[in-house]
């Protein structure tokens, strides 16, 4: 039973990691934060709000069949569709923009690994 319980501190790490980390930027956001313009802030908050989200998800790894594949497909899915938007938001550049769709992808799978 000891890998059950370093699988669970290691998702609640992570899940608390991700948290602090969204605290941190909605914090600089409101802040210190300069947009290029009005569309940055609104898909900065978007990216936040759905960031809070998604590490709250990371809490009920442990619990799910296949934590591994949930917590490596919710972890990755959520560094590639969140940073494509923030670094979209903050600097009005959209060259990374086509990481999304495979974050977003990555985190479809990644709570169909929750579920099942």
């Amino acid at each position: 039973m000891a890998g059950m319980g370093s699988r669970r501190i290691l998702s609640t790490g992570v899940g608390a990691s991700s948290r602090a980390g969204a605290l941190g930027l909605a914090s600089y956001r409101v802040h210190d934060t300069q947009f290029p313009d009005a569309s940055g802030k609104e898909l900065f908050d978007k990216a936040n709000k759905y960031h809070f989200l998604h590490s709250l998800a990371l809490l009920g790894v442990p619990s799910c069949r296949k934590p591994l594949w949930a917590r490596l497909l919710l972890a990755s899915g959520m560094t590639l569709f969140f940073t494509s938007f923030y670094y979209q938001a903050w600097g009005g550049d959209p060259s990374i923009q086509t990481l999304a769709p495979v974050g977003g992808s990555l985190l479809l799978l990644g709570w169909l690994a929750l579920a099942l």
